[in-house]
């Protein structure tokens, strides 16, 4: 089969056969075919490359982002030939595992082909974010020829060992399930196995597969792929019970309750579960940084983002002054909790997670589903208003950034002010790691606007991959991107894929010259980099094929123009790109006292021995 189509981003074909999507919010129950091999040999095109093809397809994935090499040349001349899915050619394998990462957010599942260990350890960076974060992705490596196993040969592409596990024992501690696939006979088995472990645990897997084996029949593979089942995990239901008393008479007593969702709400496919407690109760509500997008901003009382000392004006006041709060799905890590710097108390929380719920300092009650425990929770707390009525009483609504004076320069406030202004329910905001972090968690998202950014890894660089996979994802959303330039240098490539896929994001590439958020964290020359000429660096990857535009600005003047040209009609299919020149030392004010904490955190003195 000619592989001259790897890469391939030719429009959408449906699924044949009647291959049924996974939703993105979640998980099929069941992926259903009517498969009969009865005795006659396989079908010639029943094989195990088309096995795997179908499989992607069944559970929701329409793109896999790929990077070519000679193990897997064969199995990605099954995935093209797939009719419901695209390969997507990437620049480099660090980027594919990120745009499977974005992919997976946008759709609940993602895919990545990339070949053996020079290729694996490439995306081992991207598929260990994924892993943090939560997202089930499936990581499909090609292997060596099933004959060369045992054999003490070396071969190419290893360290020089006739051992073949490096590859594998470093997959093994950032995914939940990994499958090598070096014979046809439980083939069908591992494959299905691995691809239902990530979809149900909502974490990556790594499958290996030799690569003389994605043309053999087998009659396994038959042209309808047996069905398999994919069983929700129920909650016990006398531990449900006994979970939602413990909380009701814990809540109830409390004068000013609260509740804050935590990013886990998105493993748990909760988010509804949430809004309807959050609605039965009255309660104030906010948003851990990291779940930024995963509740609606509109509901009624909600407060902004809870993120300790960097809070939205007025919300740490009011969840650290509660007497009691739900957290659901909550991540307690340094930079979540600004250097250890919380005011919580144990014993008045109540924290739910995926599958359990802890009531202050015990009981822990196992078993017990989010989504099942919030929508019980919702027909029995008593509703409860007086932290949202203390919160209304002591609002002062923000400042806007003073106006700018014609020719000054521009300032990152006045940048934000403008994107602000852009989003609608059909727009997706994309955050790199470093100060738009701060910034973005400022924006107030209307309904149905998006909302991603890597939080738990924090790994520069991720936005670019994670956009391409994003917008490939969800191609109804207009996605715009914040990105430093310091992160925009370690991945630019992909800007690439980003145009022969088509795509119309629009990237703000903020240049103030270095790495803001570690000089705010410590400081020294390591953080200064070159600077480059970025819109003539996207120009030359544009290189007049494809729909691109760029602009650089340094005034308010000169950032209203691009805006309004990004977002006129004749640019409405278009990737725009816009530089916007800022001084090293235009932060906002919540990197710089989250930078001190955690600096203040990193610099603890070792305890006494």
């Amino acid at each position: 089969m000619d592989t001259s189509g790897i890469g391939s981003v030719d429009g959408h074909r449906p699924a044949a056969n009647g291959a049924v999507a996974c939703p993105a919010s979640g998980v099929p129950g069941c992926i259903m075919s009517s498969a009969s091999t009865g005795g006659a040999p396989p079908p010639r095109d029943a094989t195990l490359g088309r096995h795997i093809a179908r499989r992607l397809v069944q559970v929701g994935v329409s793109d896999v982002f790929a990077v070519p090499g000679d193990f897997n040349l064969t199995l990605l001349d099954h995935l093209i030939a797939e009719p419901g899915l695209r390969v997507v050619g990437c620049c480099n394998e660090l980027n594919a595992g990120y745009a499977a990462d974005g992919y997976a957010r946008a759709r609940g599942v993602g895919a990545c082909a990339v070949t053996f260990t020079v290729g694996g350890l490439s995306v081992l960076n991207a598929i260990a974010g994924a892993y943090s974060e939560n997202l089930p992705v499936v990581c499909v490596v090609g292997g060596p020829n099933s004959n060369d196993y045992g054999t003490n040969r070396i071969l190419h592409h290893t360290i020089g060992l006739p051992d073949f596990s490096q590859e594998l024992r470093c997959f093994q501690a950032i995914t939940c399930h990994q499958a090598v696939v070096n014979n046809l006979e439980d083939a069908h088995e591992q494959i299905d196995r691995a691809i239902s472990t990530a979809l149900r645990e909502s974490k990556p897997v790594y499958i290996s597969v030799s690569c003389n084996l994605p043309g053999l029949p087998h009659p396994t593979f038959a042209t309808d792929p047996v069905p398999y089942f994919l069983a929700p995990r129920p909650s016990n239901l006398m531990g449900l019970e006994a979970a939602v008393e413990a909380t009701v008479a814990f809540l109830d007593k409390a004068v000013k309750p609260v509740m804050v969702a935590g990013p886990k709400i998105r493993v748990a496919k909760a988010g509804d579960a949430f809004v309807g407690l959050a609605e039965a109760s009255g309660y104030a509500v906010a948003a851990m940084p990291s779940a930024k997008g995963l509740v609606p901003e509109t509901l009624p009382r909600f407060l902004g983002t809870y993120w300790g000392a960097v809070s939205t004006a007025f919300c740490a006041e009011i969840i650290e002054s509660a007497d009691a709060y739900l957290f659901a799905g909550p991540i307690f890590n340094d930079y979540s909790s600004v250097g250890y710097s919380f005011l919580l108390k144990k014993d008045k929380a109540v924290v739910v997670q995926p599958d359990r719920v802890t009531v202050g300092n015990g009981p822990t009650f196992g078993c017990v589903m989010m989504k099942d425990f919030l929508s019980a929770l919702a027909k029995r707390v008593r509703a409860n208003t007086t932290a949202y009525d203390n919160y209304r009483r002591i609002f002062v609504p923000d400042g806007q950034p003073p106006e700018c004076e014609p020719g000054e320069p521009l300032r990152v406030n006045v940048l934000f002010k403008h994107i602000q202004r852009m989003l609608t329910g059909d727009s997706a905001v994309i955050a790199e790691t470093g100060d738009s972090w701060f910034n973005c968690q400022k924006l107030r998202l209307p309904d149905g606007c998006g909302y991603e950014f890597q939080m738990q890894y924090g790994s520069i660089g991720w936005s670019v991959g994670a956009l391409l996979g994003y917008a490939q994802g969800a191609p109804d959303k207009r996605v715009i991107a914040c990105i430093g330039d310091g992160s925009f240098q370690v991945t630019a490539q992909d800007v690439s894929t980003m145009l022969r896929c088509e795509q119309r994001s629009i990237i703000f590439l903020i240049n103030n010259g270095g790495y803001t958020i570690e000089v705010e964290i410590h400081d020294g020359p390591y953080n200064v980099i070159k600077n480059w000429d970025y819109t003539g660096l996207v120009d030359a990857i544009h290189n007049g094929q494809g729909r691109c535009w760029t602009a650089r600005v340094a005034t308010e003047e000169e950032l209203t123009a691009a805006i309004a040209t990004a977002t006129a009609d004749d640019k409405k299919d278009c990737l725009c790109f816009i530089e916007v020149v800022a001084h090293k030392d235009d932060t906002s004010k919540e990197l710089l006292e989250w930078g001190s904490r955690v600096s203040a955190a990193n610099s603890r003195p070792p305890n006494p021995q």
